[in-house]
């Protein structure tokens, strides 16, 4: 009964269809992408004039208090110095509060997108009758010779033009961060 069972066993691997996908390059390039890389620049920007117009009113406060320090009586001087503590408080709570912030704002805007990916990978498994899909960015190694590779019709389920790769995007997404600067 046993070697019944590991031949079973081994039959039924033998004939086990498997494929591959590439789930990162069909998240990043995926239309929906685009949109949330735009709304997180949007937030980044706004955080970093936020940010920046904290330091400058903190630099302002720094300057007069340098400035003007020698005739102020020691009461103003140390409502002064409290008051330029507080203001470097404020700024590190808003960096810290900030970025966790944005974090979840990225999660909230990838989810939708990492589940769509997901669902059109599984339909097409399901409709070829695959019994594992592999994601390769999550291997050292797949032996391609021995797995179908799903990341095209994948690509075209989810709408990413055929010429669109990884490196067109890198080079887009430098691009605009050099526009910016």
């Amino acid at each position: 009964m046993f070697a019944a069972m590991a031949l079973f066993t081994l039959t039924a691997s033998a004939q086990a269809k498997f494929a591959y996908v590439d789930f990162n390059e069909l998240v990043m390039l995926m239309p929906e992408s685009d949109a949330a890389r735009t709304q997180m620049q949007t937030a980044q920007k706004e955080a970093n004039e936020t940010y920046q117009s904290m330091v400058d009113e903190g630099n302002a406060k720094f300057n007069e208090y340098q400035q003007k320090q020698a005739t102020w009586t020691p009461a103003i001087k140390e409502s002064k110095e409290k008051e330029l503590g507080e203001i470097q408080n404020r700024i590190q709570e808003f960096q810290q509060s900030i970025q966790v912030e944005l974090q979840q704002q990225q999660q909230q805007l990838m989810e939708p997108i990492q589940k769509k990916a997901m669902e059109a990978v599984e339909k097409l498994a399901k409709a070829g009758g695959y019994l594992f899909v592999f994601d390769t960015g999550q291997f050292y190694y797949v032996d391609k010779s021995q797995c179908k590779d799903l990341t095209p019709e994948a690509r075209k389920a989810l709408n990413i033009p055929a010429g669109r790769t990884l490196e067109a995007l890198q080079q887009e997404l430098q691009a605009q961060q050099a526009q910016q600067q």
